[in-house]
């Protein structure tokens, strides 16, 4: 998302003229779900991805005869049987698009993706919102609540729940029609030590758009040079986290210190903080050991087994890197539950 942007607000800074294709709606097999995009230049190279195969080629092809009428417009496509069967699927399924014509030089325009970049580095719920009413008069939005509503005109006094929430909908106001989806979700993951697995884990995880920060006691494993994909290093007594980060119920918490005792005393913390998530690396052994300490500090054996431990997917993981791999795929997974998207 922030590389597309970047390219569309250089393109309007150079005069040139290109389409946005958002995915707006979806059902059935699709190669990619709503809030997919990708931006289509004059001589037909892309930014971005609506899923490849038959709907991106069709996609493209409409791209380049919107820019050619200079409209915006909604259109529909089908994938049969065999179009699917092209990229891996086995049924047909549905997918609606909705291509933006992008004016040469629409400053608004550009300014409005120097907001959308400076969202995506904020650990802050935001929205994108397109006006999709008609095809002569289109516009782009964003809404956070530091931010209000920026760029766009039109969605009335509707209480804030019906408009912005963890999926991408689309709404009716006073005779226009808005497209909203989530540009961030807010959520830090913690990783409490800077071992080997963190020193995997962190590039996997930014590279999938979670901010990571790592907390360590030892200044040689709490250093940004080790970890230049982290947005924050902190070195602190790991018996006392909370002198040193501020866990919120939306954040996620990645436990794999450098001992059994300081696991347990993170855990402990951590699970008093209630964030979304909280993962153990460890052995099942220690993991019996941890949970008798637990539940003779008073908690109970429900809070405990809301933890995952041990930590990540079940993929047969060895190494440093396969852990970083697994702990990666549950952690998308549970954005994804938390976003309320279908699994």
């Amino acid at each position: 998302m922030k590389t597309l942007f970047t390219e569309l607000r250089q393109l309007l800074e150079q005069g040139e003229e290109a389409v946005l294709v958002t995915i707006i709606a979806s059902s059935g097999s699709t190669p990619r779900g709503t809030g997919s995009r990708m931006l289509v230049r004059k001589d037909g190279s892309i930014e971005g991805t609506v899923g490849g195969g038959a709907v991106e080629y069709q996609a493209m092809q409409t791209a380049l005869k919107a820019m050619e009428d200079k409209a915006s417009f909604a259109k529909g496509f089908t994938l049969t049987r065999n179009q699917v069967a092209d990229i891996g699927m086995v049924c047909g399924g549905n997918v609606v698009v909705y291509f933006q014509y992008i004016r040469p030089g629409d400053q608004a325009l550009s300014g409005l993706c120097g907001q959308v970049l400076d969202a995506l580095a904020k650990d802050e719920d935001s929205w994108l919102i397109l006006d999709i009413t008609d095809e002569t008069c289109w516009q782009m939005g964003l809404y956070s609540r530091s931010l209000g509503l920026a760029g766009i005109k039109g969605l009335g006094q509707l209480p804030e729940e019906e408009l912005f929430g963890s999926n991408a909908l689309q709404k009716e106001v006073d005779g226009r029609k808005f497209y909203i989806e989530p540009l961030v979700q807010a959520g830090t993951v913690y990783i409490f030590g800077g071992g080997h697995v963190a020193r995997e884990l962190v590039p996997v995880l930014a590279h999938v758009g979670f901010r990571c920060v790592v907390m360590d006691d030892r200044e040689a494993f709490a250093n940004p040079r080790v970890f230049p994909q982290a947005e924050r290093t902190v070195m602190g007594d790991m018996e006392h986290i909370s002198d040193y980060v501020d866990i919120r119920p939306r954040d996620y918490v990645c436990v794999m210190t450098r001992g059994h005792q300081f696991d347990y005393y993170v855990q402990k913390q951590a699970m008093a903080l209630h964030p979304y998530y909280i993962g153990i690396m460890g052995s099942r052994n220690k993991i019996r050991v941890v949970t008798d300490k637990l539940l003779a500090d008073g908690f109970s054996l429900e809070e405990i087994q809301r933890c995952h431990m041990p930590i990540g997917t079940d993929i047969g993981a060895e190494t440093p890197a396969e852990i970083a791999i697994s702990i990666t795929g549950e952690l998308i997974a549970q954005r994804a539950a938390r976003m309320g998207k279908k699994r």
